[in-house]
């Protein structure tokens, strides 16, 4: 292999390595500067695990499908404002696994009250009114998303219900 071919498998393999680079700093970080990286590293080091905690009321007797279908809904509605309020807390929660908690309650009144209480600690909710097109009254409150946030904290408003 003479000089000029070392030179050229080289500079190949050095562009290839900072493409990698980029693209998983972009891929980790979305992309953004030095500085807001070290402030994300920063932040999921001093935080615990982030999870998104959907609470169903049990006391409509929906079927797990319907279940199913307005934890969905809640999950999107959480994610969607967590991208305009908390994008930083929502990449956290995508990189350590995107933990989802279904819960139970069987009180329409316990439902507004955790609702109520996570909004005054700042936490990220998505209440969910069903249309009433199938199983249930028209703007019956059904799930009630939330987070994604730390788990500790998360805890501190969902942690007396059980699991679904």
């Amino acid at each position: 292999m003479d000089v000029n071919s070392s030179f050229w498998s080289g500079l190949g393999c050095g562009i290839s390595i900072a493409l990698s680079v980029y693209a998983l700093k972009k891929y980790l970080v979305g992309g953004s500067s030095v500085a807001t990286t070290a402030k994300a590293i920063k932040k999921f080091a001093s935080n615990t695990e982030y999870k998104l905690v959907l609470v169903v009321r049990t006391d409509l007797n929906m079927s797990k499908g319907k279940i199913a279908a307005q934890c969905g809904h809640a999950a999107v509605g959480a994610f969607e404002k967590a991208q305009k309020k908390d994008p930083e807390g929502l990449k956290l929660w995508q990189l350590t696994g995107q933990a989802k908690i279904a819960l139970k309650t069987d009180s329409v009144d316990e439902i507004k009250q955790i609702s109520d209480n996570a909004k005054k600690m700042g936490l990220i909710t998505s209440l969910i009114r069903d249309a009433g097109r199938t199983q249930i009254a028209a703007n019956s409150i059904t799930v009630l998303g939330v987070g994604p946030a730390p788990k500790d904290i998360v805890d501190q408003v969902t942690g007396h219900l059980k699991l679904l």
